[in-house]
């Protein structure tokens, strides 16, 4: 009699949780039997992508037939002038949950360390467990990574630190001199990933300059993304930048063609558009104020975020709230999956979304309290 298949599997994956995205619009509208529904749980932008990036999305479609470009050429000659690097110091992935694995794939044995903050992107854990690593997760320190810490923790096993900036699910940041006092504690053979994904929303001028380590030689790697204010998060489309000895190392692990040709042309486009990047995060900060001030009304605590979303105590269960708040059309993100069962996150929408939301929240809010 064979085996049980668990048994066939490597021990390490059992242990995986999976990942539960926010429910889809579709999905939602279906199940409840609603047809006016907006979606604020997966920080998604809500002005979509550029419309030059549509048009090349379009163009891009005649031509599937033929396989991509497995080196993402333009993108990357393109994505080069726009950071001021070299385009030898460029990965790009299908998405930066595919550079997060290939990070651990290349660089992680069994055993050996990774740190990060809790809570943060549940990513960091998922490529640790695939490649058998341990797992160090350090608690925020007023919803704020804690680098003190984490270099306290660093131990001869510590291979990778993960730095969420600005972290997710809590939209705070660490700042130019925290980072600064932890680099100098950082061991020459520990590779620090500083996870960008919220950059271009950033409005606090104590943001550091992460692409300085890199120059300066530093074992750092940066990701940064098309998924979120350039509103592709549908194609996947993310990039690591990082010396070129490190990019080497990630690019004999990746699978070719991992950035299928749609994608590339809708990036590529949507970088060139950086009228609407601006614009996107107008909205984002015009909706980010608004929101302090009606947070602020209700008597609610927040996290100052430098994100296009907002962690919320809603001083309730969470999951309440949201279930209520989705029954309504509107869909959040309890806090209950990143251990904060008293706190939602909020996309930050356009005005109308916004301005419903705050309309809804302020009514679930009020029947709970009886």
């Amino acid at each position: 009699m064979s085996r049980p298949i668990n048994e066939l599997a490597r021990p390490s994956i059992l242990e995986i949780k999976p990942y539960f995205p926010g429910k889809p619009i579709e999905e939602v509208e279906r199940e409840l039997g609603l047809t006016d529904v907006i979606k604020l749980a997966s920080n998604e932008n809500p002005l979509g992508p550029s419309p030059q990036a549509v048009a090349a999305i379009k163009k891009a479609a005649e031509k599937v037939n033929f396989y991509p470009d497995s080196n993402c050429f333009y993108l990357k000659e393109n994505l080069a002038k726009h950071l001021g690097i070299d385009p030898g110091m460029l990965i790009i992935g299908n998405g930066s949950d595919e550079l997060l694995k290939l990070i651990a794939e290349a660089f992680l044995n069994e055993g050996e360390e990774v740190i990060c903050g809790n809570p943060s992107f549940s990513e960091y854990d998922f490529v640790t467990q695939i490649m058998a690593g341990k797992m160090i997760q350090i608690p925020l320190q007023n919803l704020t990574y804690d680098l003190r810490s984490i270099a306290d923790r660093i131990t001869p096993s510590t291979k990778l630190i993960f730095i969420c900036n600005p972290n997710n699910p809590t939209g705070t940041i660490v700042t130019y001199q925290e980072v600064e006092e932890f680099m100098k504690r950082v061991p020459d053979d520990v590779l620090v990933i500083f996870d960008e994904a919220y950059y271009e929303y950033v409005t606090d001028p104590e943001f550091p300059d992460s692409l300085k380590y890199i120059h300066q030689g530093r074992r750092v790697i940066v990701l940064r993304t098309f998924s979120k204010i350039y509103g592709l998060a549908g194609l996947r489309v993310g990039y690591g930048i990082a010396t070129p000895d490190i990019i080497d190392c990630l690019m004999r692990v990746r699978e070719p063609f991992n950035v299928n040709s749609i994608a590339q042309a809708g990036a590529l486009a949507g970088l060139a558009d950086q009228v609407w990047i601006k614009q996107a995060k107008e909205v984002n900060t015009q909706g980010r104020d608004y929101l302090y001030r009606e947070l602020t009304a209700m008597d609610l605590e927040y996290a100052p975020t430098q994100g296009n979303f907002i962690f919320i105590n809603v001083k309730t269960d969470g999951v309440e709230v949201g279930q209520r708040m989705m029954r309504a059309g509107v869909i959040v993100r309890p806090g209950n999956i990143f251990g904060y069962p008293e706190y939602i996150r909020v996309t930050i929408g356009t005005k109308e979304q916004n301005e419903r939301f705050i309309k809804v929240l302020r009514q679930v809010l009020t029947e709970l309290k009886g």
